[in-house]
């Protein structure tokens, strides 16, 4: 399937790659790559110089439509036509001897275990220079290049790898050296390799550099994917934090770094398994306002009060009865007849 793939992509050339000398460029460390804007919260580490940011946005160069954008942070739905340009056109003076290669995607239920290039550079005999490898039924990841004499394949199999075929969000970064290959998953560090001696990456004639696509038909993959970059420093994978994958306005509280971080001079065993950090534990998210809640339960009956203080005094009483045709009605020694004209007098009033 391999080979299908490789002559699939030898024909592509043949019919399709424009038909130029180019320059003959390689590995270039005269400061040849381009500059990359970035946001600065996708760092978490602040240094006492301003970052000098070069590299490459393989989704700006390769994917020109949107797809479907369901969440706050836009998203591409891969999976149908080929993703593959010249090398030129990607890489025009070539990619640097150390880099980074940093991406966040999630695989679909129909193609968690398809075996498919992240990412992958061919000379123009069609044979590989580069690549990486996302092999989802054996849920490894490969790194394979060119070396002096013949390819050189390094297989990551650590179980922490397991979780990128959930059919989660997660950021996947590569960080290549001289000599040495690091995997990261989510921030996390999660193996280092030892590696042979790289053979340059020629971009010039009729080489193709292709992404996200399936070795079994040379047909891109059905995922989804937000971002792949590649920066011309190593330590940008180390540095990248994942902040973005809990929220689109979440980020990094920021800590000093005074110095960028050291070269790596020890000798190392071939392969070396590092104990992983947490890489979300200096996000910080803005609380948003939620749903109103249910209304709450009756509350118990208040304490009884204290007595009042003394009213105001009161408006003047209606006039009374006249008391003089009482007397006289009194006087007469009828009681009865008092009583009768009282009831009248209060009826008519």
């Amino acid at each position: 399937m391999d080979g299908l793939l490789r002559w699939t992509s030898f024909l592509w050339m043949v019919h399709f790659a424009p038909c130029t000398l180019g320059m003959v460029v390689s590995e270039r460390t005269d400061g040849s790559c381009p500059p990359l804007s970035v946001e600065d919260h996708m760092f978490s580490d602040v240094l006492d110089r301003p970052l000098d940011i070069t590299g490459f946005d393989l989704t700006e160069k390769f994917l020109l439509r949107k797809g479907t954008i369901t969440e706050d942070l836009p998203s591409f739905r891969l999976g149908s036509g080929s993703l593959i340009k010249p090398t030129e056109a990607i890489f025009p003076n070539g990619i640097s001897s150390e880099y980074s290669l940093v991406t966040i995607f999630r695989v679909r239920r129909t193609t968690k275990k398809d075996r498919w290039y992240l990412w992958q550079v061919f000379n123009e005999s069609g044979d590989s220079q580069v690549s990486v490898v996302v092999d989802g039924d054996k849920k490894v990841v490969e790194f394979s290049f060119r070396g002096l004499q013949n390819i050189l394949r390094y297989t990551f199999k650590s179980r922490d790898l397991h979780a990128l075929f959930d059919r989660q969000w997660h950021k996947l970064g590569l960080s290549v050296q001289s000599n040495i290959v690091s995997i990261y998953m989510d921030c996390k560090l999660i193996e280092r390799r030892l590696t042979g001696e790289k053979d340059s990456v020629d971009p010039s004639g009729r080489t193709l550099t292709l992404i996200t696509t399936r070795l079994e038909d040379g047909r891109s993959v059905d995922i989804e994917l937000r971002k792949i970059l590649i920066y011309c420093d190593p330590y940008m994978a180390e540095m990248e934090n994942c902040c973005e994958l809990l929220g689109p306005k979440c980020e990094a509280e920021k800590t000093f770094n005074g110095t960028s971080p050291p070269l790596v001079t020890a000798r190392l065993p071939e392969t070396l398994s590092l104990p992983t950090s947490q890489s979300i534990d200096r996000c910080h998210c803005p609380a948003e306002k939620g749903d109103a809640g249910v209304p709450g339960v009756a509350g118990v009956p208040g304490i009884k009060g204290e007595k009042g203080d003394k009213g105001e005094l009161g408006s003047d009483g209606k006039m009374g009865i006249n008391g003089e045709k009482i007397r006289n009605l009194w006087d007469r020694g009828s009681a009865h007849h008092v009583i009768l004209w009282i009831h009248v007098q209060l009826k008519s009033e």
